[in-house]
């Protein structure tokens, strides 16, 4: 598995988004999605990373910069047919990597409620994430989960 930074080109890479939107909307209500659109992945601060075997996408990430000490993970996705071999966690660990090289000292995640988003939240705990409160410009939320994880 090869993990690169990604400019947001690649059909497979815009194929695997489309269906992580697509999959948020159907757990949760619409102005409880705050999965990014391909504009808002490719805003400044915000950092894509896809997984890779030969020509198939695996997985996807993204770090976004909060501040100059924080950030948020975003856009974490597996394809469907490579769940449960590792690409999520490889994943996270490489933005984990990234985050603390550059100087962050915390991250941070929202996720569903949904049961459709019980393994994400396991996956999170199991790398260290801890359930907060809300942070940066959410809200309290019955569909929304907040994490962080100190570096």
């Amino acid at each position: 598995m090869e993990i690169c930074e990604d400019d947001l080109s690649r059909p497979q890479t815009l194929a695997l988004l489309e269906a992580h939107r697509r999959n948020m909307f159907e757990h949760s209500p619409p102005e409880c999605v705050f999965a990014l659109d391909l504009d808002g992945l490719r805003q400044p601060g915000i950092t894509l990373w896809t997984a890779w075997e030969g020509e198939s996408v695996l997985g996807c990430g993204a770090l976004k910069a909060l501040d100059a000490h924080q950030g948020e993970l975003k856009s974490m996705r597996t394809a469907d047919g490579h769940l449960r071999r590792g690409v999520a966690a490889k994943i996270l660990q490489h933005i984990v990597a990234v985050a603390q090289s550059r100087g962050y000292n915390r991250l941070y995640l929202e996720t569903g409620t949904a049961p459709a988003f019980a393994p994400a939240c396991a996956l999170y705990a199991r790398h260290g994430f801890v359930y907060c409160g809300p942070f940066a410009d959410y809200v309290e939320d019955p569909h929304s989960v907040f994490m962080a994880r100190e570096l």
